[in-house]
């Protein structure tokens, strides 16, 4: 089973940045686990909701066609914790992309309350043609497309040049 940490982007902006949001829940079974009597979302989740995002739109780059995975957390600081009934708010901006991955800030936000902010690197694994990865898949292309579509990326995003995604323009088959 895979586990996804967005609920679903309300920006993503090809090559530059993304929002995404995530409702948190008492009907989540980690909140009950992680610190039985107060339950909170554990910071590492949270992290995790930063890197998907932020591996979302670093994979765009490639035309969701690579396995883009985390390579690198770091400068990762939280400031508070994440309760039930609040949601977060990831945004993510593309600091620079290069052959071989991407370099992404990340912060998470409870309304306008600060909760984290992180440096994250990703590795374009199958971008060098020495590479045994290359051709590797994270997921099937058919159920990346169907939780992409869940995420709302094709709803929202747009190209740096204003124009809408289409998802036709991924070869997800």
């Amino acid at each position: 089973m895979r586990w996804f940490w967005i609920d679903r982007f309300t920006e993503f902006v090809c090559g530059s940045h993304a929002i995404a949001i995530k409702g948190v829940s008492l009907s989540e079974d980690h909140m009950h686990d992680h610190m039985v009597g107060y339950p909170i979302m554990p910071n590492s989740l949270v992290t995790e909701g930063m890197a998907q995002a932020g591996g979302l739109l670093v994979s765009e780059q490639y035309g969701f066609g690579e396995l883009v995975v985390l390579g690198k957390l770091a400068k990762v600081k939280f400031h508070s914790c994440v309760r039930n009934g609040e949601t977060l708010t990831y945004r993510v901006k593309v600091d620079s992309i290069r052959e071989s991955g991407a370099a992404v800030t990340a912060t998470a936000h409870v309304g306008e309350r600060l909760h984290a902010e992180a440096l994250l690197f990703y590795a374009r694994m199958g971008g060098d043609g020495n590479d045994p990865l290359k051709g590797a898949k994270l997921f099937h292309p058919s159920d990346l497309r169907h939780w992409l579509s869940l995420v709302g990326v094709f709803e929202v995003g747009v190209r740096t040049d204003g124009s809408p995604m289409q998802e036709s323009d991924y070869p997800l088959e």
